[in-house]
């Protein structure tokens, strides 16, 4: 099998809400948008995050309520610099975002903070000075020196 992930499709309590929240909070355009039902943004070359509603995303895997709420999953932005992670948290809370973790220096020596999106999926922003991403688009991910 390939290595390599097309969409990621998270289950929203409100949709409408996500929408909002990623269009006018973060500045995100929409790549097709279904009032109340679905929304997807293009993040990243052939990668798309999807926002489902919750009881259609239940219903399109033919299970319950419970299969279709979150657990233990965070999404992450890395952005150029702590300035940086301070601007996009405050941003993102003037947006409507639930604070989870203010911005602080991080264990891997890096600085980041924690918000939640209306629909409480939990978005990690970050700056990693060992996170880099090659021109052909291979990640590296190396130590922090200093």
């Amino acid at each position: 099998m390939n290595q390599s992930v097309h969409f990621i499709t998270l289950s929203a309590p409100d949709v409408d809400a996500a929408r909002d929240f990623y269009t006018t909070g973060l500045g995100w355009t929409p790549l097709m948008y279904v009032p109340g039902d679905i929304v997807f943004f293009q993040v990243a070359p052939g990668v798309v995050l999807g926002l489902f509603e919750a009881g259609a995303f239940a219903a399109d895997m033919e299970g319950g309520p419970e299969d279709a709420r979150l657990s233990g999953l965070t999404l992450s932005h890395n952005v150029a610099s702590p300035q940086e992670v301070d601007a996009v948290v405050d941003q993102a809370l003037k947006a409507g975002a639930r604070l989870v973790k203010s911005p602080k220096k991080a264990d891997f020596g890096g600085y980041h903070g924690h918000v939640a999106d209306p629909n409480g999926v939990v978005w990690e922003i970050c700056h990693n000075p060992g996170w880099s991403v090659a021109e052909d688009g291979t990640v590296r991910l190396g130590p922090v020196e200093g």
